[in-house]
């Protein structure tokens, strides 16, 4: 990490929540930071110390955070973008070059980086086994950032290509039909025996892990805490895990 006085931005990754999956180089930039912008959940997981500034902010203002982070840092500040699991995953990385394309040309000379984290999918399909072991999708369910009929429409088509499939945000209380939906969708086109697995709090001590067929699953099964993980036809159950073979016939 740089010690010269002028500004940069690190975008970063938290991990999925425990403490011990946040990587050392991750640790180093929030050592480093003046300044820490984020999500409120995820700048609250920050120590507070001497010369550091939290900037928590609600999760609907991602472009105002980013340019904020990108002001901060061409002022010769210290900023680390926060995000959970990894940076470029559904998260703030995308933010931060969508605001840095919109703004002052003069901040394409920032310093400016991404580190990885241990995204949420990750974690969750090594607590299943390897459920993601071949060819998959990751796929957020959210309809707050693209409408809902592309959703259904990628989700059909991954379904009908044989992908295996990992789900963000599967269902929230202002959106509780729309994963129902969702499993109509993937029975069928994926099959009923299909294996759907719910990983929710993954890493966390609340940590659970529930594997049904699609046939067996009900929308109340998720919500915004899951991580949702579909097989393809060939994936199976070996014991209590369930894993996707390499090969395919």
């Amino acid at each position: 990490m740089s010690t010269a006085k002028t500004g940069w931005v690190v975008i970063v990754g938290l991990g999925p929540g425990d403490e011990a999956l946040v990587t050392q180089e991750v640790r180093d930039a929030l050592a480093e930071a003046t300044d820490i912008v984020g999500y409120i959940p995820y700048v609250k997981r920050i120590p507070a110390r001497p010369g550091l500034t939290l900037h928590a902010t609600d999760n609907r203002v991602e472009l105002e955070r980013a340019t904020h982070a990108l002001e901060m840092a061409a002022a010769g500040k210290r900023v680390v973008v926060v995000s959970s699991g990894d940076p470029g995953v559904f998260a703030m990385a995308s933010a931060v070059f969508e605001a840095l394309e919109a703004g002052d040309p003069a901040w394409l000379d920032l310093d400016l980086r991404v580190l990885p984290g241990i995204t949420a999918m990750l974690a969750a399909a090594a607590q299943i086994g390897a459920p993601l072991g071949h060819d998959f999708a990751a796929i957020n369910l959210s309809d707050n950032l693209k409408p809902w009929d592309l959703i259904e429409t990628r989700l059909r088509a991954a379904g009908e290509a044989g992908f295996a499939m990992a789900f963000y945000n599967p269902r929230s209380k202002s959106r509780p039909h729309q994963f129902a939906r969702a499993l109509d969708i993937l029975r069928e086109a994926c099959g009923a025996e299909t294996l759907i697995s719910f990983a929710r709090d993954v890493t966390k001590p609340t940590q659970s892990i529930t594997t049904v067929t699609l046939g067996q699953a009900t929308p109340e099964m998720a919500d915004m805490r899951t991580m949702v993980v579909v097989g393809n036809r060939d994936t199976r159950r070996i014991g209590r895990h369930v894993y996707t073979p390499r090969s395919v016939e």
